[in-house]
């Protein structure tokens, strides 16, 4: 085919600008700006579904369609009428959310094979409809995940089922399906466990609101009458109505009880489920005790009797089993297993939970803590830590829910955390949760077989319901999109434009809290490039070594030209422990002018890193004799709030070597550098 000429082009180029500035463009723009998540397919058409007046309705499908949720203009017409709201049986259905939505001026019709799919037509009809009706569409849609979830951390900070309930309103909005509620940990007991009244007369508040405070008070529990009592719990009559709530909206809930670990609260309740059986200091149930079985079986029973869900989460992560090594019914336990191995018993206390489960007809989700027991296939592994886990639960047979810490924890910043309300540490802003590519380091058979994924609110720093919601929103948005529409022909400019109109909504029409995303600073400017400076390619020697876990790409991590973002676990900062934290020496291979020498350093208080307090610099032309020519005390903040610091020498020196000296802070934990900057 011949080339077109400049006139040709000319001519294609002036009906493509016409078409784009078109009336019918810019309707079909608003539309789309309008979707999120974004359908599979769709194509516009010409015209509106008017949604004023009498409207009839046809359901040729049965029960499927007439509980779903309808708009209130489609109503039987009482009247006779030319417009139809017409439901129809999807033929080969992928998913039971999978739906065809075909609009004209006349008719709307919605064609899917399950109720689930009805509400998630509905639920972009809602999307596009403005006072005019329903554009004319067609869509073809379904989700690339059975599981769409984010977690609530109702126990670090309670929050009113009110509120809850506010938030599966917008979960379903944007098609999430699970909703995973976080009741039990060390900060209180937030369900009515009718059989075991202790967890909530006397575990489900605390004196001290403030979380940070209450671990340094020694995590003192307290009664509802208790003067300033901070938590509360649920009835098993309210958990049943959120329930219902959730259910009439195509939403699951998935409770969440913790064992063996993180359930202090319970040892405390009931303290001979502990090793030693004193209160405020077993963490972790006794998993050689016939009483822990009969209790954690106990209260599974009526958790299963208030929650329908076939899924039921037992965490199973992070348990210290300190206790387990030198309690005698632990030892005996694992005597008759077999095993020296407290990891072992872990793994037969969270089989055993998953075998009684089964037995119920409900499936056992765990943290990827759980990979290690002998589980039923019949099991699923949320992976919260690395790939690793990932690959090896699927390579077991279970079904995998993504929640990597790294892209779907929302307690991470999500912006300059001098910006920002108290969080965990790290940083994660919207840019970064959209490009997440759930299992893009698996191989794509195993890519093939994750089941979902899923965002993770825990709360110790969100002390407030706004807070939640800045949190949540617009990061869930990306979670959303990713969870139903997946991860081909991404786009972050195309999405923030429709996430901005998202946010104004919910804002302005719900009376929600979201993130301002108009006024995000971004990353630390110094991390959006490389550094130029006489430093990188010299050779350095650490007098003391770095931290592994920290050690932001080897030997050369100080000298790289990489300087770090916001959080020292991006692979830039080098973490230091000890005194002094900081002993190297830079060799530029020749004497060389000198005029600037520096480095930045971070605070992050919760996370046990600190400003150094004090630096120092100095120069040396044979490697032998030095002259310092920088040394500054740090004053120590004992702050929550996140704090970066440079320290720069400014001189004019001729050296070959730098030698740079860093003590810790008088508060003691870690000193994160980013970065040497010789000029």
């Amino acid at each position: 085919m011949q080339s077109m000429t400049n006139k040709q082009q000319l001519v294609m180029s002036i009906v493509a600008c016409a078409l784009a500035f078109s009336p019918m463009a810019n309707a079909q723009n608003k539309t789309a700006i309008k979707l999120l998540p974004k359908p599979h397919a769709i194509t516009f058409g010409k015209g509106v579904f008017a949604t004023s007046g009498a409207i009839k309705v046809e359901n040729t499908v049965g029960e499927m369609a007439e509980n779903v949720f309808v708009p209130s203009w489609a109503a039987d017409a009482k009247g006779q009428t030319d417009r139809v709201v017409r439901y129809a049986k999807l033929v080969g259905a992928s998913s039971p959310e999978a739906y065809r939505l075909h609009v004209v001026a006349d008719t709307l019709q919605i064609e899917a094979a399950a109720k689930e799919g009805f509400m998630r037509a509905w639920q972009t009809v809602g999307q596009i409809t403005d006072k005019k009706g329903v554009p004319c569409v067609d869509v073809e849609d379904a989700p690339a995940y059975k599981w769409r979830g984010l977690m609530l951390d109702v126990v670090r900070h309670f929050y009113p089922l009110s509120f809850i309930k506010r938030q599966i309103d917008v979960m379903a909005q944007y098609k999430f399906n699970r909703l995973h509620l976080h009741l039990t940990d060390a900060e209180g007991w937030r369900m009515e466990i009718k059989r075991y009244p202790r967890l909530t007369d006397s575990v489900a508040y605390r004196p001290i609101e403030n979380w940070a405070d209450w671990r340094e008070a020694g995590q003192p529990y307290c009664s509802k009458d208790t003067p300033n009592a901070y938590g509360g719990f649920y009835t098993q009559d309210q958990l049943r109505d959120l329930v219902a709530y959730a259910a009439e909206r195509g939403i699951t809930i998935v409770p969440e009880i913790e064992m063996p670990g993180h359930s202090s609260e319970a040892t405390t309740a009931y303290p001979e489920l502990s090793c030693t059986h004193e209160k405020h200091k077993q963490p972790d149930y006794c998993a050689g005790s016939i009483a822990t079985y009969d209790f954690l079986e106990n209260v599974l029973k009526e958790v299963m009797d208030v929650f329908p869900s076939h899924y039921i989460h037992v965490g199973g992560d992070e348990a210290g089993k300190k206790s387990w090594s030198s309690c005698p019914l632990c030892q005996s336990k694992m005597r008759e297993l077999g095993t020296t191995s407290v990891d072992d018993l872990q793994a037969y206390l969270i089989t055993r939970m998953g075998q009684f489960l089964n037995e119920h007809g409900r499936q056992l989700v765990g943290w990827d803590e759980v990979i290690a027991g002998n589980l039923s296939k019949n099991t699923t592994v949320m992976v919260w830590r690395d790939k690793n886990r990932a690959h090896e639960a699927i390579k077991h047979g279970y079904d995998v829910v993504l929640s990597p810490a790294e892209y779907c924890y929302l307690d991470h910043y999500q912006d300059a955390p001098t910006t920002q309300r108290p969080a965990i540490g790290g940083y994660l802003p919207l840019e970064k949760v959209y490009n997440y590519v759930p299992g893009e380091d698996l191989p794509e058979a195993e890519r093939k077989l994750i089941t979902g994924v899923q965002g993770n609110l825990w709360t110790e720093h969100v002390a407030t319901t706004e807070h939640v919601e800045a949190m949540l929103w617009p990061r869930g948005l990306a979670l959303a999109e990713q969870g139903w529409t997946g991860s081909e022909n991404k786009d972050y400019k195309e999405f923030k434009k429709r996430a901005l109109v998202q946010i104004d909504r919910l804002r302005n029409e719900e009376g929600m809290h979201p993130f301002d995303l108009r006024k995000e600073v971004g990353e630390r400017p110094q991390a959006l490039g490389t550094v130029k400076n006489k430093a990188i390619g010299a050779k350095i020697t650490y007098n003391k070594p770095y931290y592994k876990g920290y050690n932001a790409g080897g030997d050369n991590g100080l000298i790289d030209g990489k300087c770090g973002g916001w959080t020292y676990s991006d692979g830039r900062w080098q973490g230091f422990l000890g005194t002094p934290a900081i002993d190297v020496v830079i060799d530029l291979g020749k004497t060389t002018s000198i005029n600037n020498v520096e480095m930045s350093f971070m605070q992050m208080k919760r996370t046990e890193v600190f400003l150094p307090s004090k630096v120092q610099v100095m120069l040396s032309n044979d490697g032998q004799t030095y002259d310092e020519v920088y040394s500054k005390d740090e004053p120590q903040e004992d702050t929550e709030n996140p704090l970066y610091r440079t320290h720069k020498w400014k001189g004019h020196k001729k050296a070959r070597y730098v030698h740079v000296k860093v003590e810790k802070s008088t508060f003691g934990g870690f000193v994160m550098c980013d970065e040497i900057i010789i000029r």
